[in-house]
C-alpha cells in the first residue's frame, strides 16, 4: 500500500513541480486577468492564457515530457539521419540541468555506463554531456527509461549507442518535439545513411490535443482563420482609396528591420524570418510562417505576436504622437466615394490572382482571404459568410489560441531564445508603426488631396483593432475628425502585405 501511496506521489504534478512550472502558470493568469479585468482581446487571451495552464501542468517525463504531449509517435514524425556521435541530453523528472565546464574534459567521459549515468542523474537532475562519445548499449537506455528517466537526443544531434556482445543493433533515441522515440534494427540504407524502424509507439500520448496540434503543425489553423478575417472585412475602403495600400506596404518595414536584426543576433535566416513577421501584428502568418521554417521557436514567436496584438491600444499611440505635429492629427479627409458591386466581386478574384502570382507561398493565406471576401461581395452566399465571419472563425480561434498557448511550456519557453524574440518582436511592430505613420507625412506633403499621417498606423495586419486606436487618437485631437473608413483601407492593405511578405519569405527560406 505505502509503495502505491509513493509511486502515485512520484506520478502527481506536485512531486515534479519545478518553480518555471509556477512562472509559465502566472504567466498563463496573467492573459487571462488582461482579457477579463482590461479588456485586451479577450477572443484571444482567454484561449491562449487557459492553454498555457493546460501546457504548463508537470507531468510524468516518460509520458507526458514537456506539458501536453504532441501525439503518438509515427515514422513521419522521425528525421532519419547517418548515426554520428553528437550532443546527449539526459533529463530527469525535475528538469535541472547540470552542465560538464570544459575544465572536466581530463575525466576523459568517453564511454558512460548504467551506474555513472545514474550517479550523475541523481536528485533529479538533468545532465549535458558534450564529450561522451559513446553510451553502454541497449540495456541502459531500457533501464533509464524504466525508471522514469528521459533521454534525450537534441533535434539536431545524434548519438551513437554501442551494439551489444550478443549482436544486437544500436540502440538510437531521439528526441523530436517534444516525443520520445525509440528505434531499432535497421531497415534499408537510404540517402542520408542507415534508416530505422521505430520499436514501439507511446501509448500515453495519443488524443484530443494531438488533433489539435497537427493544426498547427500542418499548416490548417491560419488558412481558415484567414477565411473568417475575408468575410468579415469590407475591402471597399481600399478599393475607394488604391493609393493607401501604399501605406499597407510601408508598414511591412518592421518585418524586414527585424529580420536584419536578428540575422546579426546570431539567429539563422530561417528564424529570423519567423520573427522579422511577428513586425506584421499577424498571428495566424506569424504561425504560418514559423512552422514552415523555425517550429522549434512556435511558442515564443506566436505568444508575442498575440500578446503584441492585444497591446495595439497601448504601443501604437505613443509612436503616433511623437511622429506627427498637432496640426498633421488634425487634418480632415474627404469621404471615400461608394464601390459599386461590379467592382468588390471582381477586386478579390484580381487581388487574389496579382498576389499569388507574386508570392506563391502564402498560397494558402492569400487564397481563403480572398474567398472568404469573395463569398462577404457576391451576396448570393450569405449563409456562407455568415458561417465562415462568425461560427466558424470562433471555433477555429478557440483551437489556435488553445494550442498556442499549450505549446509554450517551460522547458522550451523560459530561454534567453524566448526574452530576445519578446524584444524583436516589440522592435518589429514599433518599425512597422513607424514606417506606416513616416509614409503617411510623406504621402500628406506629395499629395493635392491631404492625408491625415495618424491612418499610416493602420497598416498594420491587426484588423480592425489598428484602424479603431487611429480613430481614438484622431477623435482625442479633434471629436469631430472620422478617420477610421480612412484607416480601414492601409489596415486591409496591411493583412494583403503581410500574407504577401510571408510569402517572399518563404519562397527564399523554406528549406
Amino acid at each position: 500500500m505505502l509503495e502505491i501511496l509513493k509511486n502515485y506521489w512520484i506520478d502527481s504534478g506536485f512531486y515534479q513541480f519545478h518553480w518555471t512550472n509556477g512562472v509559465m502558470l502566472l504567466i498563463g493568469l496573467l492573459f487571462i486577468y488582461l482579457a477579463v479585468r482590461r479588456g485586451f482581446e479577450p477572443l484571444l487571451l482567454i484561449p491562449i492564457g487557459f492553454g498555457i495552464l493546460i501546457g504548463n501542468i508537470p507531468y510524468d517525463v516518460t509520458k507526458l515530457f514537456v506539458g501536453v504531449y504532441d501525439g503518438p509517435v509515427s515514422e513521419n514524425d522521425i528525421h532519419y539521419y547517418q548515426i554520428e556521435i553528437g550532443e546527449v541530453e539526459l533529463w530527469s523528472k525535475r528538469g535541472e540541468m547540470l552542465t560538464l565546464p570544459a575544465a572536466m574534459a581530463e575525466l576523459k567521459l568517453e564511454k558512460m555506463d548504467y551506474a555513472a549515468m545514474k550517479r550523475l542523474l541523481s536528485k533529479g537532475r538533468r545532465l549535458n554531456l558534450t564529450k561522451v562519445e559513446e553510451i553502454d548499449g541497449r540495456s541502459t537506455a531500457l533501464r533509464l527509461l524504466d525508471e522514469g528517466r528521459a533521454i534525450m537526443v537534441n533535434t539536431h544531434s545524434q548519438i551513437t549507442l554501442s551494439s551489444q556482445p550478443d549482436g544486437q543493433a544500436p540502440f538510437l533515441v531521439e528526441f523530436r518535439q517534444g516525443r520520445m522515440a525509440f528505434v531499432d534494427e535497421p531497415r534499408a540504407s537510404g540517402k542520408y545513411g542507415e534508416v530505422w524502424s521505430l520499436e514501439k509507439q507511446d501509448p500515453w500520448n495519443a488524443g484530443v490535443f494531438w488533433m489539435i496540434f497537427r493544426g498547427i503543425e500542418w499548416g490548417v489553423f491560419p488558412p481558415l482563420i484567414f477565411l473568417g478575417i475575408g468575410a468579415l472585412t469590407d475591402f471597399g475602403p481600399l478599393i475607394a482609396n488604391p493609393r493607401t495600400i501604399l501605406l499597407g506596404a510601408a508598414a511591412q518595414l518592421g518585418i524586414f528591420g527585424a529580420l536584419w536584426i536578428a540575422l546579426f543576433m546570431g539567429f539563422t535566416a530561417q528564424q529570423a524570418s519567423s520573427i522579422g513577421i511577428i513586425g506584421g501584428a499577424d498571428g495566424p502568418t506569424a504561425i504560418f510562417v514559423c512552422t514552415k521554417l523555425a517550429p522549434d521557436l512556435l511558442g515564443a514567436v506566436a505568444l508575442s505576436a498575440y500578446s503584441y496584438m492585444a497591446m495595439v491600444p497601448l504601443i501604437q499611440p505613443p509612436i503616433m504622437r511623437l511622429l506627427t505635429t498637432k496640426k498633421e492629427r488634425l487634418i480632415r479627409m474627404e469621404q471615400p466615394k461608394d464601390v459599386p458591386k461590379s467592382l468588390r466581386v471582381v477586386f478579390p478574384i484580381v487581388g487574389f490572382m496579382l498576389t499569388a502570382f507574386i508570392a506563391n507561398g502564402a498560397l494558402p493565406l492569400l487564397g481563403m482571404l480572398f474567398f472568404g471576401n469573395l463569398l462577404r461581395e457576391s451576396l448570393v452566399t450569405d449563409r456562407l459568410a455568415k458561417t465562415a465571419g462568425s461560427t466558424f472563425i470562433d471555433i477555429v480561434t478557440i483551437l489556435l489560441g488553445v494550442s498556442v498557448g499549450a505549446k509554450t511550456n517551460a522547458s522550451t519557453f523560459l530561454t534567453q531564445e524566448t526574452i530576445k524574440i519578446f524584444i524583436l518582436g516589440v522592435i518589429a511592430f514599433s518599425v512597422s508603426t513607424a514606417g506606416g505613420v513616416l509614409f503617411g507625412k510623406l504621402m500628406n506633403w506629395v499629395s493635392k488631396n491631404p492625408v491625415n499621417p495618424l491612418i499610416g498606423a493602420a497598416g498594420v495586419s491587426a484588423v480592425p483593432m489598428a484602424a479603431r486606436v487611429v480613430q481614438k487618437v484622431a477623435h482625442e485631437e479633434d471629436p469631430h475628425n472620422f478617420l477610421l473608413m480612412h484607416a480601414m483601407g492601409p489596415n486591409v492593405a496591411g493583412v494583403i502585405g503581410s500574407a504577401v511578405a510571408a510569402g517572399v519569405l518563404l519562397s527564399y527560406f523554406a528549406k
